[in-house]
């Protein structure tokens, strides 16, 4: 590992497990640049669906638990990443997951019932002002978060979202809660993204080879769901080849969320070539030299 920079990165996300499906590659890649990375979880994912059967008594409808048993694996996934400091937002229980529902048209809503302290249900100000103090302690040049979608519709996604780039503005204000920290200003925010030329070559590759269950109604020349992004709307992408095999080994500690015979880690779109990159949309800064392709190679560049 090199010697540590004064470069800083924030990650925002909703639940143990998104952070390493979005950006594992990319935040194992700065660890190794010696970046400081640091990881905001806004939920433990108390409401999540439990895939490990002999697990299934932890999840929220039977006897509960999975909320610990996340934060267990999201210890244990940043420790594959190299990640030392991640916290909770609020600290570990502040905020309950919201739930979902998937609406018709195959994206996420919230669902009938929410609990009552869900991250859906905070109080925006309440819940930015949680984040505050990390962004002024911290004091990141780099934020990574979802856009204002939440990537698919999750509404633990969307409020992510809102909280942080609200955050990112109070944090900012001179005048604005000095109680909670030296104002701080950061320099480029980036929302995560799924590069529609990627998305439809692997659906090419993966029809190709007979597979038709894998993003089942998805089609290579056919509309793509909303977390597909148009690559001329993307503004970085981050090649984490030299740690794609800890990211994927970081996800595997997700066991009640992942399968590993599943499609992130088995099928014609699996594997490195597949993993490796990850997309970003520059939505504040200034955007660094880009390579042959019209992408930023670096999150850092033009600091």
């Amino acid at each position: 590992m090199r010697n540590m920079t004064d470069r800083r990165m924030l990650l925002v996300h909703a639940h143990p497990d998104d952070e390493c499906i979005n950006n594992g590659a990319t935040m194992a890649r700065y660890v190794d640049d010696g970046v400081g990375v640091t990881l905001v979880t806004c939920t433990a994912g108390e409401m999540g669906e439990v895939l490990v059967p002999d697990l299934s008594h932890l999840a929220y409808e039977e006897k509960g638990g999975l909320g610990e048993r996340r934060r267990h694996e999201l210890e244990q996934a940043m420790k594959v990443l190299g990640v030392t400091d991640h916290r909770f937002l609020g600290g570990f229980g502040r905020f309950h997951d919201s739930g979902m529902a998937w609406h018709e048209d195959g994206h996420a809503v919230a669902g009938e019932f929410v609990p009552d302290n869900a991250f859906w249900h905070a109080d925006l100000t309440e819940a930015a002002d949680e984040l505050v103090p990390v962004i002024r302690e911290v004091r990141p040049q780099v934020l990574v978060t979802y856009d204002q979608f939440g990537g698919y519709g999750h509404p633990d996604h969307i409020q992510a979202h809102r909280v942080a780039m609200y955050a990112a503005q109070l944090a900012a204000v001179p005048s604005y809660r000095l109680d909670l920290g030296e104002p701080h200003d950061i320099a480029k925010i980036y929302w995560t993204a799924m590069s529609e030329s990627r998305m439809r070559a692997s659906l090419r590759a993966l029809r190709e080879a007979g597979d038709t269950e894998t993003f089942a109604g998805m089609e290579p020349d056919g509309k793509l769901p909303p977390f597909v992004t148009p690559d001329e709307l993307i503004s970085a992408r981050v090649d984490g080849a030299a740690t794609v095999q800890r990211k994927m080994d970081a996800l595997a500690k997700h066991e009640t969320q992942v399968r590993t015979d599943g499609h992130f880690f088995a099928g014609a779109e699996s594997g490195h070539s597949w993993w490796s990159e990850e997309f970003y949309r520059l939505v504040k800064g200034t955007p660094g030299p880009a390579d042959a392709d019209g992408f930023e190679e670096d999150l850092f560049a033009g600091l």
